[in-house]
């Protein structure tokens, strides 16, 4: 997969989530039980930052109309949404998180 690993963000930097700028791509990170993943910060439906969706069981809500997308992929797992979100590799490393964008 081409891109760059982006230092992003110490992990105990943030509690659930995390949202990063890079360039005008935002980015919502997600610390879950068994580690961190990215996906675009935007759903897939309409805009609406999912950064500030509630999380559940490894899904997030999306808070404006509830679509609800797998954290781990991007998988859209209830509509409105239709479409999938773009998910990002991620690494920890000496604590820091890295995205590859």
């Amino acid at each position: 997969m081409p891109g760059k690993w982006i230092k992003v963000v110490e992990l105990d930097g943030f509690q659930k989530t995390y949202k990063y700028v890079h360039r005008r791509k935002e980015v919502a990170l997600f610390k879950l039980d068994d580690g961190v993943y990215a996906l675009d910060n935007s759903c897939s439906h309409e805009y609406s930052p999912l950064c500030e969706g509630m999380i559940v069981d490894g899904d997030v809500y999306c808070p404006k109309h509830g679509s609800r997308f797998d954290v781990r992929t991007g998988a859209v797992k209830d509509y409105p949404a239709t479409r999938p979100v773009a998910s990002y590799p991620v690494k920890v490393e000496d604590g820091v998180v890295y995205v590859k964008i």
